[in-house]
């Protein structure tokens, strides 16, 4: 297979790059940006491309800080995207068989380590089951031998070895296989949990979902697998009831609620509101943003009221539905100058406490409701004169006199 001059090529030399991750994952997007435009045309040779890459990768990124997280999710994002590529080429199989050993001396070569999610796609990188069941042969006496050893052993095959009998349909081996691991790991049970799957035992794949809780285990990755063999035996409510919480914990409160709702879109908001919120107790005013992109007006200022909102968030509330909800955006202001009066929010300025005020005056025009009654509900608010608060209020009302 001809060889092109690959621009990504000279740029992930070993140790090609510093400490500084924002270089690396530019030029780790530069590089698929190349090979999805080879792919256009040639997919053999961008599946070629990929390989070469995914070898690099490590070597070139060794001395990179990657402590923030944000390197190693670009590199996730890579193999996701080059995987697909590699396995929409139309090669003969000694071509594919070159490629998986490439591959996997990368991953044994791979120290820090960046390639290792290669793994889990390795049943689908082999394509035919055929080939599938050639790698979990070539791996199977190593594994078995580590998983069943004392102490603690890692070997880098284990999981390409399991994937590689998922993709090859050898599922009740697979079973006895991870059964044997003598550490219980959730990373290799979950192999054996979708074989059950798929051999129709969706029962005994929930018990071994569950045994598999324990200290250091993903609870978040054990209660999405059991949710999801819930939902595929359409037992819904036991799947909300039992993991939907604990299974779509996001970044964000409002993602968490926001996925909760399109996976059980016949459970009334209010009711998945309600139970998340009872899942936090004294982290009420967290789920504000939730009730208000529910369009739970009244629960959201009730939310607001009940511990500390970030008062940010509630000044855009309040700026957003300072027309069409004045009431509501009177009650998210308030509620922004009584969170940054007593303390709470993230490098809150002068300006914040002016941009709370003025959203306040601007819903209660919308609202008809008098400014004198207005400035009485601020002054009740203000509880140290001198605070920052106090004094931009002063000033900022004074002005507005004039």
């Amino acid at each position: 297979m001809p060889s092109p001059k690959w621009i990504f090529a000279s740029r992930f030399r070993r140790n090609a790059f510093g400490w500084r991750s924002s270089l690396p994952i530019q030029r780790l997007k530069e590089a698929v940006s190349e090979i999805r435009s080879v792919a256009r045309t040639d997919c053999a040779l961008a599946a070629d491309g990929a390989v070469l890459l995914l070898e690099k990768l490590s070597p070139a990124l060794e001395q990179v800080d990657s402590s923030s997280g944000a390197l190693g999710s670009a590199v996730n994002r890579a193999i996701d995207t080059l995987v697909p590529v590699i396995v929409a080429a139309d090669v003969t199989l000694a071509v594919r068989g070159r490629w998986l050993d490439r591959l996997f001396e990368a991953l044994q070569d791979d120290e820090m380590p960046y390639i290792e999610p290669l793994g889990d796609h390795w049943g689908t990188l082999c394509v035919t089951p055929e080939l599938a069941s050639e790698w979990a042969d070539r791996l199977l006496p190593l594994v078995t031998h580590v998983l069943q050893a004392e102490g603690f052993n890692y070997f880098v095959g284990t999981v390409p070895c399991l994937s590689a009998l998922f993709t090859a349909g050898r599922f009740e081996e697979l079973v006895e296989l991870a059964q044997r691991d003598r550490l219980k790991s959730w990373w290799y049970r979950r192999w054996a949990v979708d074989a059950l799957v798929s051999l129709g035992r969706p029962g005994d794949a929930l018990r071994l979902a569950e045994a598999s809780r324990g200290l250091n285990a993903p609870e978040h990755a054990i209660a999405r697998a059991c949710e999801t063999i819930l939902l595929g035996c359409g037992m819904r409510n036991e799947a909300y009831e039992r993991y939907a919480i604990s299974a779509n914990r996001a970044g964000t409160y409002l993602a968490t609620f926001r996925g909760i709702a399109k996976k059980f879109p016949e459970r009334p908001q209010e009711t998945i509101l309600s139970d998340l919120i009872r899942s936090e107790p004294g982290s009420e005013g967290k789920w504000f943003a939730a009730a208000k992109d529910a369009r739970l007006f009244d629960q959201a200022v009730a939310l607001s009221r009940q511990s500390p909102t970030d008062p940010k968030t509630l000044i855009r509330a309040a700026r957003d539905y300072e027309t069409t909800q004045p009431q509501f955006a009177m009650e998210c202001a308030v509620s922004a100058l009584h969170w940054m009066e007593a303390g709470y929010g993230y490098e809150i300025s002068v300006t914040d406490v002016i941009d709370a005020y003025d959203a306040l005056v601007a819903a209660a025009l919308a609202g008809r409701v008098p400014m004198a009654a207005v400035d009485d509900r601020v002054r009740s608010l203000i509880s140290n004169a001198n605070s920052l608060v106090g004094r931009a209020l002063h000033t900022r009302m004074e002005a507005a006199r004039r």
